[in-house]
């Protein structure tokens, strides 16, 4: 079955197949059937998500999935949840992982409370009207680092350390890495409900 993935991140893209390998699934980025990037106007992941996801489905007439994930810091209510893409922006740095952290571990220079969740909702379409979208979300609790460290992963990966690993994502091997984070953790419930749903 080939689905088209409503993003045009390749490290997400990267981490998706791996993903969802064992179904058999060929992942196609929308930027390769020539689909420009949708509006995400909402202030939930979920219903980005599936704004996401019908673009993708309505320009391709292919199923689709779509992820918005973020991270959720404590401190700041919850914040950036929605816009941590492009958190950086909001300090004055151009949009960028780098630029992120920079501006993250800036905000929090004072803060004693490091407690943040990263987030992943995955949503999944049979075609722009499907009115049963499989909806997955995958959340990891940890602690901002207050330095980055490791080299794996992309995002905020380097300053999301995870206390009972004692590492940050970054300083995980790439396939340890897919089986605890927040984008593995949706990938799993969602692989469990394509296989009820649409494969069954």
């Amino acid at each position: 079955m080939k689905i088209v993935l409503a993003s045009n991140n390749l490290g997400k893209l990267a981490e998706l197949q791996s993903l969802f390998a064992p179904l058999g699934v060929e992942l196609v980025r929308q930027a390769d059937l020539g689909v420009g990037e949708a509006e995400e106007p909402h202030r939930t992941f979920v219903e980005n998500a599936l704004a996401k996801a019908r673009f993708a489905s309505q320009h391709t007439g292919l199923p689709a999935v779509a992820d918005d994930a973020g991270l959720c810091v404590d401190a700041f209510g919850g914040l950036p949840g929605v816009d941590t893409a492009y958190y950086a922006t909001q300090f004055g740095y151009p949009k960028g992982d780098d630029n992120n952290v920079r501006a993250l571990l800036e905000q929090m220079a004072g803060l004693d409370n490091r407690r943040a969740a990263l987030v992943s909702t995955l949503v999944a379409l049979r075609s722009p009207q499907d009115p049963e979208p499989l909806i997955a979300v995958g959340r990891v609790v940890g602690e901002i680092a207050r330095t980055p460290r490791g080299c794996h992963g992309f995002g905020f990966d380097p300053v999301m350390a995870i206390p009972e690993l004692g590492k940050t994502f970054a300083e995980l091997d790439p396939a340890v890495k897919n089986s605890l984070s927040h984008r593995g953790r949706a990938a799993q419930a969602m692989l469990a409900l394509m296989r009820a749903n649409w494969m069954g």
